[in-house]
């Protein structure tokens, strides 16, 4: 049940969330849990009526967030170490890409869309991110001559800024 301090997401006047679902797909391709942690930190302050009866509505319970939240840090951590994937192998493409499309599906159903278009638009950037973001950040390591980690935790600073914002907005 709703109560005086939740809003639902409908009032939060996100009426044609396309362009939202694209970026929290572009940034699950630079940090895969970063769209799930974004859309479950917004969904658990800002209910969604449409989420009620749906397998989605996990989403909204501020214990999920914080797990979400915690793997995302072990992520970011993870990223700086040498035995960290290339984000472009197809396992870890495929995870990107679920979790842009999981994060789109949530937003889509949350605000009364349909949960396949929102899955295919955030899978869909998750999977032009993850090529885009790699091959920005092998060009700019390569010719600024700066370590790995480093561009690599200015890539955080960016995906970490930007979900605020989208946390913000909403």
């Amino acid at each position: 049940m709703y109560n005086k301090h939740q809003t639902s997401i409908m009032e939060l006047k996100i009426s044609h969330p396309f362009w939202q679902v694209i970026g929290l797909g572009a940034l699950a391709g630079m940090r895969s849990t970063s769209a799930p942690v974004i859309v479950s930190h917004i969904l658990s302050h800002h209910q969604s009526k449409n989420l009620d009866h749906s397998p989605l509505r996990f989403m909204q319970s501020k214990n999920v967030a914080l797990a979400l939240k915690v793997l995302a840090i072990g992520e970011i951590i993870g990223d700086k170490l040498p035995s960290a994937p290339n984000r472009i192998k197809p396992a870890v493409l495929a995870f990107r890409m679920l979790s842009g499309a999981f994060a789109g599906a949530s937003v889509y159903k949350a605000t009364g869309g349909r949960v396949a278009m929102g899955a295919l638009i955030g899978g869909a950037a998750a999977f032009a991110s993850t090529f885009g973001s790699y091959f920005l950040r092998k060009n700019a390591v390569k010719t600024s001559h700066v370590i790995d980690p480093i561009v690599g935790a200015i890539e955080d600073a960016l995906v970490i800024g930007s979900g605020v914002e989208l946390s913000n907005a909403a």
